[in-house]
């Protein structure tokens, strides 16, 4: 017999869902960890007909507040979902923790790639590589073009004062999380504060976009699923496109904390072509993507911090963690170059 996966009382769960969702699984579950996320945990659970679904729930260990929210990611996939923007299919929203010992949510489980490791980059030729930087713009750009009101989510944030609040909010997670003291970082999280930038028109801001959370097809012709919505809110898409860059830079440089090295040698469009396509696509003014570079590299390094203060603890879940306190001091230092330049 299968034992629980971390985090996940596979029995509990069966029994709540029996009772309150009985249309979505039948028969005892079985479940396992799905790679990838280092923050909210990500389960692919399968019922005795065969039939998959995807449960989140919050990170075993300390949890920040406002952090791994599962009703604001519920929320936003269940209001982006009838548009047909890629994102997976709400399933159902469980805010009663004595279930698994954690709020959670289910949705639909989607059969496609995410480019993650080395080997999924080898499968890719040239022209599939640019493909995917470009379908991950437009895919951005198409999220900042729709009207949050629209689609009930006007209240789904504040975006006046939205930099700012980036800038002292990531820091209070700082004051909270970190394992030690680390000047240059003080440093940078002045330098944000002293030069914010006036922020243009709002839009739904996703918080962690990047290459390793969408998914694609096989083909690699269409995102299917954009991933990992705990960040979400409404603010400057400059911050998105900002830590785009970010990824795209760590990537190209081998130090990306997800994945391997890609870049241009492989075909995948390089930082400038990546803002060029946005700026077309959205008629959006990027001179200043510095700034949002810096606040992209700036969030890393503090999430990273987050991530290795639960490692140290003991409380997290699958390989690569031991890496993430070492890249902390590397992102400031490229936050600090992204800021002066």
């Amino acid at each position: 017999m299968q034992s629980d996966p971390p985090g996940l009382d596979l029995a509990r769960l069966g029994d709540y869902l029996a009772r309150e969702a009985p249309d979505l699984v039948a028969g005892p579950l079985t479940g396992e960890v799905i790679a990838g996320g280092k923050s909210n945990l990500t389960y692919r659970l399968v019922d005795a007909t065969g039939q998959a679904v995807v449960l989140r729930r919050p990170p075993l260990g300390h949890v920040l507040p406002t952090a791994h929210d599962m009703a604001r990611e519920f929320r936003v996939i269940a209001a982006l979902h009838p548009i047909g923007f890629p994102v997976p299919d709400p399933l159902h929203l469980c805010s009663d923790v004595d279930v698994i010992g954690a709020p959670f949510y289910l949705m639909s489980y989607v059969d496609g790639r995410i480019l993650r490791t080395e080997a999924d980059f080898a499968q890719l030729s040239f022209a599939d590589a640019t493909r995917a930087g470009e379908l991950l713009v437009d895919t951005l750009a198409a999220l900042h073009a729709t009207d949050p009101g629209a689609i009930g989510l006007a209240d789904f944030g504040r975006p006046a004062g939205y930099l700012e609040r980036q800038v002292r909010r990531w820091y209070e997670q700082w004051e909270r999380s970190k394992t030690r003291e680390l000047a240059s970082l003080e440093a940078v999280a002045a330098g944000l504060r002293d030069a914010l930038p006036e922020s243009g028109p709002p839009a739904i801001v996703h918080g962690d976009f990047r290459l390793d959370n969408v998914m694609v097809d096989h083909g690699v012709t269409r995102i299917l699923a954009v991933l990992d919505w705990e960040m979400a809110t409404l603010g400057d898409p400059l911050a998105d496109l900002g830590l785009l860059i970010v990824y795209t830079e760590l990537a190209a440089d081998g130090l990306a904390p997800t994945q391997p090295r890609y870049g241009p040698e492989l075909g995948f469009p390089t930082s400038q072509q990546l803002i060029a396509r946005y700026a077309d696509q959205t008629g959006r003014d990027p001179g200043k993507v510095g700034w949002y570079v810096a606040l992209g590299y700036y969030k890393l390094a503090i999430i990273s911090e987050g991530i290795h203060a639960r490692f140290l603890q003991g409380k997290t879940v699958g390989p690569g963690f031991e890496r993430m306190g070492a890249a902390v001091p590397m992102l400031i230092d490229r936050a600090a170059r992204a800021l002066s330049g």
